[in-house]
């Protein structure tokens, strides 16, 4: 999942990016409200993690801001108020959820899997990039006009890759959002399903869809709209 992280203690935010980037998430990063509002705008973040004191713009004008863009963005305030009137205030502005600094991350992953789940987002169903499609529900996945049968584990890998479109994510944090455990550093389990899939997606003559990034990981490149072979 791509999280955007709006807060202006570096502290705060080098603790969620080490602890959410272990459990498999992306992340990006506002110090302000102003650029919070412009980031859940035109970036593809999944979920928002909102300071209620910010400069420029507090968390709940960058709330009201959102919400007029990305009204089905699930958005998780955080502040260090744990006065009632603050957390009222936060869920009438239009926050799914509020917690109180500081907090325990496993606390917080636990909300943000429960705000995943309550979410009714269109992205939570159906992706799509050029002529590549996936419908969740279903589990079919679509190269212009051809079907392409995957195993679930090459389902899970190419979901996780499309949450996640451009962005070089390492071979750890593949194994931590799909096997959902840590392998022997040695294994080479990830390059193996990367390879299936290519051999699944990819089109001849044309870039992989998959990108190798050396000493890195991989990235994923959505295909344009190309022609059907």
């Amino acid at each position: 999942m791509l999280i955007l992280i709006v807060e202006d203690d570096p502290a705060i935010v080098r603790f969620l990016e080490r602890g959410l980037g272990a459990h498999g998430h992306s992340t990006m990063t506002a110090g302000d409200g102003e650029e919070g509002v412009r980031l859940a705008a035109e970036e593809s973040v999944e979920m928002v993690l909102l300071d209620v004191m910010l400069p420029r713009l507090d968390g709940q004008q960058a709330l009201q801001r959102i919400r007029l863009r990305r009204p089905n963005l699930p958005v998780l305030m955080l502040t260090a108020r744990d006065e009632v009137h603050h957390k009222v205030n936060a869920l009438d502005s239009g926050a799914d959820d509020y917690l109180t600094k500081p907090f325990d991350l496993e606390e917080l992953l636990a909300r943000m899997r429960a705000l995943t789940r309550r979410s009714d987002q269109p992205w939570s169903s159906k992706m799509a990039f050029g002529d590549l499609s996936v419908d969740l529900r279903s589990r079919r996945v679509r190269r212009g006009e051809k079907q392409v049968d995957l195993s679930s584990r090459e389902f899970a890998l190419l979901e996780y890759f499309m949450r996640h479109p451009g962005q070089v994510v390492s071979r750890q944090q593949i194994l931590s959002a799909v096997w959902d455990y840590a392998f022997d550093p040695g294994s080479n389990v990830v390059d193996v399903y990367v390879r299936y899939l290519r051999s699944k997606l990819d089109r001849r003559g044309d870039p992989s869809v998959i990108e190798t990034v050396r000493g890195a990981g991989y990235r994923f490149e959505p295909p344009a709209d190309a022609h059907d072979s």
